[in-house]
């Protein structure tokens, strides 16, 4: 195959207590972005498995996913790439035409520290630390004035702590399930006329916490819920009328340097509640759904051969999703590299050979419409070659 061809392909088939309250008016625009944090690397290869390479099996050495048809094998999209079993609710977004997956795809990032792979995907610049706030909340100054006006609040994380992808200038929020039983309506109503008149400022962020803690009610508890939870509340608050335009939310364990093959692996759980997770979202964002777009990125890919523990090490080269009823999909987007030894990075890892930062441009300029100028010059500095991808979205 000419692997400079792009590979298009068409299926058939509180957080804190002072979480602040979402009273604007409702935006003549309805459109949505969530980013999903892949955190520990997912592995590529097992997500979408490369069935077409000749080198596949061999290069795998013992994790290479079955193919269709044969015991525990995978989804087939294009008759090249395909899914892993545990990824039937992309498969069928896939063959609606609702799914882009992108493969051989990275960050600028080229070494193997999650911690400093991380803080590069999070901060935009083509180094790690190289900024102190992230490319996400650099954008949201350049939202179209329609998703701004009004807003006390732009975005909003679905995690423990703000992630650096959000931390900036613009005003966000965020929240996370609570691992403690809630307090009762009775505290909360002594608690707040407590401080009612001594200090208003907390009494207006207890009231908001109040706010969106009832927003979010019914959606389970503690984080042991998983992914799925998570997701949900995104939902929630993003299919209000006057919801956040932006998510983030973090899907955490996807280290896998030991046992990633086969049914009950982390791997497959995790894939599982990725999947899961992604459907539940759609579910809960109802006719909004037609103008959202969730792109799952990760720090880095994972080396193509097994270790010595039958898992697989940091690598380079991945891949990443981009999902949602305003995404124009059924399309495997990949430069692909090969899996003969000579074409490896290292001799190890999937050579990239497309850029994140022209999926993530994509999804500003495309879909949000964010300014082309804005994204290149504050955004993504320094990201002349790694221009915004083309024809991503409906």
């Amino acid at each position: 195959m000419d692997r400079r061809q792009l590979l298009t392909t068409f299926g058939l088939s509180i957080a804190g207590a002072a979480v602040p309250r979402f009273a604007f008016a409702s935006a003549p625009t309805d459109k949505r972005l969530v980013v999903v944090l892949l955190r520990g690397a997912m592995d590529g290869l097992s997500a979408v498995p490369a069935w077409g390479d000749p080198d596949f099996e061999r290069a795998r050495n013992g994790l290479a996913i079955p193919r269709p048809g044969e015991a525990g094998g995978g989804l087939a999209l294009d008759g090249f790439f395909g899914l892993n079993p545990e990824l039937p609710g992309l498969a069928g977004r896939y063959a609606a035409k609702e799914l882009v997956v992108f493969h051989a795809i990275a960050s600028p990032y080229r070494d193997r520290s999650h911690f400093d792979g991380q803080n590069l995907l999070e901060n935009g610049s083509p180094r790690p630390y190289g900024l102190a706030d992230g490319w996400l909340n650099r954008s949201l100054a350049g939202l179209p004035a329609a998703l701004r006006t009004g807003r006390r609040d732009f975005a909003i994380a679905i995690a423990p702590a703000m992630p650096l992808i959000l931390r900036g200038a613009a005003p966000v929020t965020s929240w996370s399930p609570s691992v403690l039983p809630p307090p009762d309506a009775d505290l909360i109503a002594r608690v707040q006329g407590l401080y009612g008149e001594t200090d208003p400022a907390l009494a207006k962020a207890l009231a908001a916490a109040g706010e969106a803690q009832a927003a979010a009610a019914g959606m389970g508890g503690g984080p042991g819920e998983g992914f799925g939870v998570l997701m949900a509340a995104a939902a929630k608050f993003m299919a209000a009328p006057d919801g956040p335009a932006v998510a983030v939310v973090e899907s955490t364990g996807w280290d896998t340097h030991a046992a990633q093959a086969g049914p009950y692996s982390v791997l497959q759980r995790n894939l599982r509640g990725l999947d899961g997770g992604i459907e539940v979202f759609a579910e809960g964002m109802g006719e909004r759904w037609k103008d959202t777009a969730i792109l799952a990125v990760t720090e880095f890919g994972r080396t193509v051969a097994r270790n010595g523990t039958a898992g697989t090490d940091h690598g380079t080269g991945g891949a990443a999703f981009l999902v949602g009823g305003a995404v124009a999909g059924g399309r495997v987007i990949a430069d692909w590299p090969g899996l003969k030894s000579s074409a490896l990075r290292d001799g190890r890892d999937l050579m990239p050979t497309n850029d994140l930062r022209g999926v993530m441009k994509a999804a500003l300029t495309q879909h949000l419409g964010v300014e082309p100028a804005h994204v290149d010059r504050v955004v993504f500095p320094d990201s002349a070659a790694a221009p915004a991808m083309r024809d991503l979205f409906s």
